[in-house]
Protein backbone atom coordinates (compact mmCIF):
# COMPACT_ATOMS: atom_id res chain seq x y z
CA UNK A 1 0.00 0.00 0.00
CA UNK A 2 1.18 3.46 -0.83
CA UNK A 3 2.52 5.02 2.40
CA UNK A 4 1.05 8.45 1.80
CA UNK A 5 -2.02 8.19 -0.39
CA UNK A 6 -3.60 4.76 -0.80
CA UNK A 7 -5.92 4.01 -3.72
CA UNK A 8 -9.17 2.12 -3.19
CA UNK A 9 -11.17 0.58 -6.02
CA UNK A 10 -14.89 -0.02 -5.48
CA UNK A 11 -16.27 -2.78 -7.72
CA UNK A 12 -19.82 -3.96 -8.36
CA UNK A 13 -21.61 -5.37 -11.39
CA UNK A 14 -23.19 -2.29 -13.00
CA UNK A 15 -21.12 0.51 -11.39
CA UNK A 16 -24.36 2.44 -11.11
CA UNK A 17 -25.35 2.36 -7.42
CA UNK A 18 -23.32 0.92 -4.56
CA UNK A 19 -19.86 1.52 -6.01
CA UNK A 20 -20.78 5.04 -7.13
CA UNK A 21 -22.14 5.93 -3.67
CA UNK A 22 -19.00 4.44 -2.09
CA UNK A 23 -16.82 6.53 -4.42
CA UNK A 24 -18.79 9.65 -3.49
CA UNK A 25 -18.52 9.01 0.25
CA UNK A 26 -14.85 8.06 0.06
CA UNK A 27 -13.89 11.13 -1.97
CA UNK A 28 -15.86 13.36 0.40
CA UNK A 29 -14.62 11.81 3.66
CA UNK A 30 -10.99 11.19 2.66
CA UNK A 31 -10.58 14.86 1.83
CA UNK A 32 -7.59 14.19 -0.43
CA UNK A 33 -5.74 11.85 1.96
CA UNK A 34 -6.61 8.81 -0.13
CA UNK A 35 -7.86 8.22 -3.65
CA UNK A 36 -10.80 6.15 -4.88
CA UNK A 37 -11.96 4.72 -8.18
CA UNK A 38 -15.04 2.73 -9.08
CA UNK A 39 -15.86 0.28 -11.86
CA UNK A 40 -18.08 -2.63 -12.77
CA UNK A 41 -18.01 -5.93 -14.64
CA UNK A 42 -21.08 -5.02 -16.75
CA UNK A 43 -21.45 -1.21 -16.57
CA UNK A 44 -24.94 0.24 -16.86
CA UNK A 45 -25.73 3.09 -19.23
CA UNK A 46 -26.23 5.61 -16.41
CA UNK A 47 -25.93 5.99 -12.65
CA UNK A 48 -29.01 4.90 -10.69
CA UNK A 49 -31.13 8.06 -10.27
CA UNK A 50 -32.15 6.99 -6.74
CA UNK A 51 -28.47 6.75 -5.79
CA UNK A 52 -27.92 10.25 -7.19
CA UNK A 53 -30.90 11.58 -5.22
CA UNK A 54 -29.90 9.84 -1.97
CA UNK A 55 -26.35 11.21 -2.18
CA UNK A 56 -27.61 14.71 -3.05
CA UNK A 57 -29.61 14.65 0.19
CA UNK A 58 -26.31 14.52 2.11
CA UNK A 59 -24.63 17.14 -0.05
CA UNK A 60 -22.61 14.83 -2.29
CA UNK A 61 -23.00 15.23 -6.06
CA UNK A 62 -22.21 12.06 -8.00
CA UNK A 63 -23.69 13.22 -11.30
CA UNK A 64 -20.22 13.88 -12.74
CA UNK A 65 -19.41 10.16 -12.67
CA UNK A 66 -20.46 7.52 -15.18
CA UNK A 67 -20.50 3.72 -15.06
CA UNK A 68 -17.31 2.21 -16.43
CA UNK A 69 -15.73 -1.21 -16.82
CA UNK A 70 -12.71 -2.14 -14.71
CA UNK A 71 -9.42 -2.45 -16.56
CA UNK A 72 -6.14 -4.16 -15.77
CA UNK A 73 -4.67 -0.68 -15.17
CA UNK A 74 -7.39 0.20 -12.63
CA UNK A 75 -6.77 -3.05 -10.78
CA UNK A 76 -3.00 -2.64 -10.81
CA UNK A 77 -3.27 0.86 -9.35
CA UNK A 78 -5.45 -0.22 -6.42
CA UNK A 79 -4.02 -0.86 -2.96
CA UNK A 80 -7.43 -2.09 -1.76
CA UNK A 81 -10.28 -3.54 -3.82
CA UNK A 82 -13.75 -3.44 -2.26
CA UNK A 83 -16.23 -5.76 -3.96
CA UNK A 84 -19.99 -5.29 -3.65
CA UNK A 85 -22.02 -8.19 -4.93
CA UNK A 86 -20.09 -9.04 -8.07
CA UNK A 87 -19.08 -12.49 -6.82
CA UNK A 88 -17.00 -14.50 -9.26
CA UNK A 89 -17.14 -11.80 -11.93
CA UNK A 90 -14.87 -9.53 -9.85
CA UNK A 91 -11.23 -9.91 -10.81
CA UNK A 92 -8.55 -10.94 -8.32
CA UNK A 93 -5.01 -9.59 -8.34
CA UNK A 94 -2.62 -11.58 -6.13
CA UNK A 95 -1.06 -9.48 -3.37
CA UNK A 96 -3.87 -6.89 -3.35
CA UNK A 97 -6.07 -6.48 -0.28
CA UNK A 98 -9.71 -7.42 -0.95
CA UNK A 99 -12.75 -6.59 1.18
CA UNK A 100 -16.24 -7.79 0.31
CA UNK A 101 -19.13 -5.60 1.42
CA UNK A 102 -22.37 -7.59 1.23
CA UNK A 103 -24.72 -4.67 0.53
CA UNK A 104 -28.24 -4.74 -0.85
CA UNK A 105 -28.35 -3.76 -4.52
CA UNK A 106 -30.23 -0.44 -4.79
CA UNK A 107 -31.29 -1.12 -8.40
CA UNK A 108 -35.05 -0.73 -8.71
CA UNK A 109 -35.47 0.04 -4.99
CA UNK A 110 -37.38 2.93 -3.44
CA UNK A 111 -35.61 5.96 -2.00
CA UNK A 112 -35.99 4.78 1.60
CA UNK A 113 -34.14 1.53 0.80
CA UNK A 114 -31.43 3.39 -1.11
CA UNK A 115 -30.96 5.73 1.87
CA UNK A 116 -30.32 2.72 4.12
CA UNK A 117 -27.74 1.37 1.67
CA UNK A 118 -26.18 4.86 1.42
CA UNK A 119 -25.86 5.12 5.20
CA UNK A 120 -24.39 1.63 5.52
CA UNK A 121 -21.84 2.50 2.84
CA UNK A 122 -20.89 5.65 4.75
CA UNK A 123 -20.26 3.60 7.91
CA UNK A 124 -18.10 1.12 6.00
CA UNK A 125 -16.15 3.89 4.24
CA UNK A 126 -15.45 5.59 7.58
CA UNK A 127 -14.11 2.31 9.03
CA UNK A 128 -11.99 1.71 5.93
CA UNK A 129 -10.44 5.18 6.17
CA UNK A 130 -9.53 4.51 9.80
CA UNK A 131 -7.96 1.17 8.78
CA UNK A 132 -5.98 2.94 6.07
CA UNK A 133 -4.85 5.49 8.65
CA UNK A 134 -5.96 8.46 6.59
CA UNK A 135 -7.63 10.23 9.49
CA UNK A 136 -4.94 12.78 10.16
Amino acid sequence: MSPTRPTVLFLCIHNAGRSQMALGWFTHLANGRARALSAGSEPAATINPMAVEAMAEVGIDITGESPKRWTDQTLTNADVVVTMGCGDTCPVVPGTRYDDWPLEDPAGKDLETVRRVRDEIRDRVERLLVELDTTG
